[in-house]
């Protein structure tokens, strides 16, 4: 039994749950500055954002089970290599949309969580077919990790208001950005598969830059978070810090040499999510100390 869930963590990546769960409580935080604060809320925004990204997760891997099979980077993953079977997986999948479907009732009286709860999963399962039809899939990603912050936003106030916006905007170029570069090592294996990618259509040169680009609008869209939620020195300094990271994140990884990607991809981008929540919070608490 524990070999199983250990095995199930580590198919859906569990430890990458810090790439979107910081900036839904980041919302959370800023959504009740002016609004009553309510456990519930907070318990339902942790298992919504948990379960949702599980069965994503989780359907991913089994409708890629048979490219994973064929890609020598990905042939050891849980299912090719028989660690899991594809109908534990399955299961797994309904199991964790049912209960993100069932957590939305937390947020009662507001509704909106609870209509709106299928239509996002439906959403967030499609990103898997992405790369069967178009090279920017890498931005169907993003934009499901983006409805993290409206989704939140939602659920507390049952509007949408700018700082969402913003944020959602930081996860969209952000995401896409370090997707595109991840995406990379599988170039010429999608274009044997005639699977789409960015990298894949473009080639890595031209992607790497498409990926800067992403995350210059990244940074854009951080000061503009900044200005429009309201927000101090110590969130703008972490702006700057974070835009730093998003460089060398970038000088880690060349057409030539993509043996980094992975440093890039997980231990920068982690710092800067679980970044921008500590200093996000810590300024919103010290503007109230200061008032």
């Amino acid at each position: 039994m524990f070999q199983t869930v250990r095995h199930i963590l580590e198919l859906i990546r569990f430890s990458h749950t810090v790439f979107a769960l910081p900036f839904a409580l980041f919302a959370a935080i800023l959504a009740w500055r002016n609004h009553p604060f309510r456990w519930q809320e907070l318990i339902g925004i942790l298992i919504c954002m948990v379960t949702a990204r599980s069965a994503a997760m989780a359907f991913n891997r089994l409708v890629d089970r048979d490219i994973d099979q064929d890609n020598p980077r990905t042939a050891r993953r849980h299912i090719p290599a028989g660690l899991l079977t594809a109908r534990s997986v399955a299961a797994f999948t309904v199991v964790n949309s049912a209960a993100f479907i069932a957590a939305t009732l937390l947020f009662l009286p507001n509704r909106w969580p609870l209509i709106l709860s299928v239509p996002v999963l439906l959403f967030l399962l499609g990103y898997s077919y992405a790369k069967r039809w178009t090279a920017w899939c890498h931005y169907w990603l993003s934009a499901a990790l983006m409805l993290s912050p409206i989704a939140t936003w939602i659920a507390i106030r049952g509007t949408v208001e700018w700082p969402a916006v913003l944020m959602a905007a930081v996860i969209f170029f952000w995401v896409g950005g370090f997707d595109i570069l991840y995406a990379t090592q599988d170039a010429d294996f999608d274009r044997e598969r005639k699977l789409f990618s960015i990298p894949a259509r473009f080639g890595v040169a031209r992607a790497l830059r498409l990926a800067a680009l992403s995350h210059v609008l990244t940074s854009l869209c951080l000061f503009g978070l900044w200005w429009a939620a309201g927000l101090g020195p110590i969130f703008l300094g972490g702006v700057i810090v974070f835009s730093l990271l998003l460089v060398y994140e970038h000088s880690l990884v060349r057409p030539d040499n993509l043996a980094r990607v992975n440093v890039a991809f997980f231990q920068v981008n982690a710092v800067i999510s679980v970044g921008i929540l500590l200093l996000g919070a810590i300024d919103v608490l010290a503007s109230r100390g200061g008032t």
